[in-house]
């Protein structure tokens, strides 16, 4: 039997009248997106994977709760942000490495590529340090693109809540990552301080 069309609400009503493809259907719509929020928020392949797994198990078995006073996308990206944010709490004690997304075993690759992985190695780290409620909203607005008050309604908080978040994180991200920016930096403070030191020395 094929799976029903309709809206998302369409979907959503089928399911809890017991339609056993309308709640696939809604997953397979929103799937995509769903797994980028989970994977740039966990930082963990495997993690996300069970995040998104227990989500979308909480938004299945609670889909008679949905009040229809938000979108149906945005009710379930709200249930996969807390089951990110619930395993995120859970492993605070566990110190976490980012994996690198190619392993040991793939071909070589140029030296472009490679200072590439470096980068995106640096940026998945500096999101890491992070406090987490400042990283799922500067995931969901800079980098998944959705408007602050679409995320405002995701995580549940004041749009000017979403906005204080991502302007505290950005301002943590520019400081781990300005020597991007500007490699030299370090290097010319460091050579005009031993300048200084010379000067002084006479």
């Amino acid at each position: 039997m094929a799976a029903p069309l309709g809206s998302d609400f369409d979907l959503l009503a089928a399911h809890t009248n017991g339609d056993p493809h309308a709640f696939s259907e809604l997953f397979r719509r929103h799937r995509d997106r769903l797994w980028a929020v989970a994977l740039r928020t966990m930082r963990d392949h495997d993690e996300a994977a069970d995040a998104l797994q227990d989500a979308m198990l909480s938004a299945f078995r609670s889909a008679r709760s949905f009040r229809a006073e938000s979108q149906v996308t945005t009710w379930l990206h709200r249930i996969v942000v807390n089951a990110c944010l619930d395993r995120i709490r859970r492993r605070q004690a566990r110190a976490t490495v980012p994996l690198p997304d190619s392993g040991p075993g793939e071909p070589a690759s140029g030296n472009d590529a490679i200072a590439d992985q470096d980068v995106r190695m640096v940026v998945q780290d500096a999101l890491e340090r992070i406090p987490e409620n400042q990283r799922v909203a500067i995931v969901l607005v800079d980098i998944e693109g959705y408007p602050v008050s679409q995320a405002a309604v995701i995580l549940d908080v004041a749009e000017g809540t979403v906005k204080s978040r991502c302007a505290r994180a950005r301002i943590k991200l520019a400081r781990l990552l300005g020597h991007l920016r500007n490699p030299d930096a370090d290097a010319g403070v460091e050579g005009d301080a031993m300048v200084t030191r010379r000067q002084e020395g006479r």
